[in-house]
């Protein structure tokens, strides 16, 4: 049309039909207008979707879909359509460790164990302890408190032995027990509490956190759905709040790693 105006203000008139064979083009294409749309949605699955999202705003399609028991791609639809896609981090180009992977066969082969900082109102900082089974990915102790010494990391270390074996005693069969070259994971009175549950301590190379990557991930997991969802007045606050959310984890959380089964269910269905 721009093109046929020109000419004629050029004083070249022109047909629409010889137009359009000088392009080459069907004379119908010419009077072609596109008719806009507006995608239909059920209202009713949107109120669901938006429900999951505001009490799991971290997850995905995929999961919230299994939640909701739907089909994914018309959660994904919807997420499109109202602007609430969860946008993914680059992955970036570091290389990554190839050897000693942090991920176990079967339940009890490894534990990984790290620390993390919780803050709360009255007391400041805390330092939050796990330790987790790397074929489950079942946090099986944890210890939270206001000093971040060797006592909190052997405490949660000896929940884990209650809470798997029922009892605080020596392992007959050994573990291994990954964890990073902190001052409190190598000391001596950790390195020796490891050796009286017969547990074979492991460490990364330094500067080489992937090589415990999955209690790292575990703690992304955490704050992001949980610590910092939360102001906590107290560490009593903070350590009901996040035992409240480790059962959830445990129990009831499906895992994509896991073919969203739970860590429970994994256990249960590898012992």
């Amino acid at each position: 049309m721009r093109v046929r105006s020109e000419m004629r203000e050029e004083g070249h008139p022109i047909s629409i039909t010889k137009l359009c064979g000088l392009f080459g083009i069907p004379r119908r294409s010419f009077y072609y207008k596109p008719i806009e749309r507006t995608p239909r949605v059920d209202e009713e699955r949107v109120r669901k979707v938006q429900e999951k999202i505001e009490e799991f705003p971290t997850y995905g399609y995929r999961r919230l879909a299994l939640l909701l028991g739907m089909n994914k791609k018309a959660v994904q639809r919807i997420l499109q359509l109202k602007g609430w896609q969860v946008r993914k981090r680059a992955k970036g180009h570091r290389p990554r460790a190839q050897m000693m992977p942090s991920r176990s066969q079967y339940p009890n082969q490894r534990w990984a164990i790290d620390m993390t900082r919780v803050w709360s109102a009255q007391e400041g900082w805390g330092t939050l302890a796990c330790v987790i089974d790397t074929c489950t990915r079942e946090i099986v102790g944890w210890r939270l408190s206001k000093s971040g010494k060797t006592k909190t990391a052997e405490a949660a270390l000896q929940e884990g032995l209650i809470y798997r074996f029922g009892q605080l005693k020596r392992l007959r069969k050994p573990i291994a027990l990954r964890s990073d070259n902190g001052l409190v994971l190598s000391s001596k009175s950790f390195t020796k509490t490891v050796k009286d549950y017969n547990f074979i301590q492991e460490f990364i190379t330094p500067y080489t956190p992937e090589q415990n990557g999955m209690i790292e991930r575990f703690f992304r997991t955490i704050k992001e759905e949980c610590i910092w969802h939360h102001n906590f007045k107290s560490l009593k606050e903070a350590n009901r709040i996040i035992g409240d959310w480790i059962d959830f984890y445990n129990q009831k959380r499906k895992h994509s790693a896991l073919r969203y089964k739970t860590p429970a269910e994994v256990f249960r269905l590898a012992a």
